[in-house]
C-alpha cells in the first residue's frame, strides 16, 4: 500500500507515457477549452491507473484526490474522481468542505457531476446529518455548488428524499443558469424512475414555475 504523495508520482508515471496530442485538442474542444488534456480517452485511462486505485492507501484518498486537483492535465482530475467514489465509506462529515473546495475548482459537469452523485451522494447517504448541509448548499451562490445539491440523490432510488428534492427544484427555478435549469429537470427524470406519478403531479403543480428546459429533461422518459 502506498501514500498519496507515491500513488501521485505513480499515476504520472503511467499517464505520461499514454499522453497522445493528436487527440487532446478535440477532448479540450469537447469541453468549450476550459482545461488542458493529455489525451487519455477514458478506456486507455481506466486501464492504467486501476491497478494502482488498489495499492492507495484507503485514508490517503482525500489527500490524494487534491493532490491530483492542483495537475495540469483534465485526466489527473478524472483519476482523483475515481479515487474518492472508490474509497467514499472512508471519508467523514468533516471531509465535505475539502470536496466543497474541488467542487469550486477547475469547475465544469464533467467533475463536479460525479463529485455530486458518487462522492457528496455517498457522504449524505451515510451521514444524514448532512442534509442540513445540503440545504444550506441548495442557496449558495456558486451555481456549481448548488447543482450539486440538486443532483446528489441521482442513485438514492427509494431513498430518495422527495420533499428536499422539490424543494430544491422549486427554490431554484427561477435560475436562468442553464446548468441549473437542465440538474433540476435530471434530478426529476432520475426520481421518476421509482416515483413517476409524484414526479408528474409536482411538476404539472408548478409547471408556470419551471423552465422549458426542465420540463422537457423531466418528462423526457414519460
Amino acid at each position: 500500500m502506498v501514500n498519496a504523495e507515491d500513488f501521485v508520482q505513480k499515476v504520472q508515471a503511467a499517464l505520461e507515457p499514454l499522453s497522445n496530442p493528436g487527440q487532446a485538442p478535440a477532448m479540450q474542444k469537447y469541453m468549450k477549452d476550459r482545461f488542458d488534456f493529455l489525451g487519455i480517452k477514458r478506456p486507455a485511462r481506466t486501464e492504467a491507473t486501476r491497478p494502482l486505485l488498489r495499492q492507495l492507501q484507503p485514508q490517503e484518498a482525500l489527500p490524494a484526490a487534491q493532490h491530483l486537483w492542483t495537475l495540469t492535465g483534465r485526466e489527473y482530475q478524472y483519476v482523483a474522481v475515481d479515487i474518492l467514489a472508490k474509497h467514499v465509506k472512508m471519508l467523514s462529515p468533516e471531509d465535505l468542505s475539502a470536496i466543497r473546495a474541488l467542487i469550486q475548482t477547475h469547475s465544469w459537469w464533467d467533475t463536479v457531476d460525479l463529485l455530486a452523485s458518487k462522492v457528496v451522494g455517498g457522504l449524505v447517504r451515510r451521514h444524514p446529518e448532512l442534509k442540513a448541509e445540503m440545504d444550506r448548499w441548495s442557496e449558495d451562490p456558486d451555481f456549481w455548488v448548488r447543482r450539486t445539491a440538486v443532483l446528489h440523490q441521482l442513485s438514492f432510488k427509494k431513498e430518495t428524499d422527495q420533499e428536499r428534492l422539490f424543494a430544491f427544484a422549486l427554490k431554484n427555478a427561477p435560475d436562468a443558469e442553464f446548468f441549473i435549469r437542465k440538474a433540476i429537470g435530471w434530478a426529476l427524470r432520475e426520481h421518476a424512475k421509482t416515483s413517476p406519478e409524484a414526479v408528474r403531479t409536482f411538476v404539472e403543480a408548478h409547471r408556470a414555475q419551471f423552465s422549458g428546459l426542465t420540463i422537457r429533461e423531466a418528462f423526457k422518459h414519460f
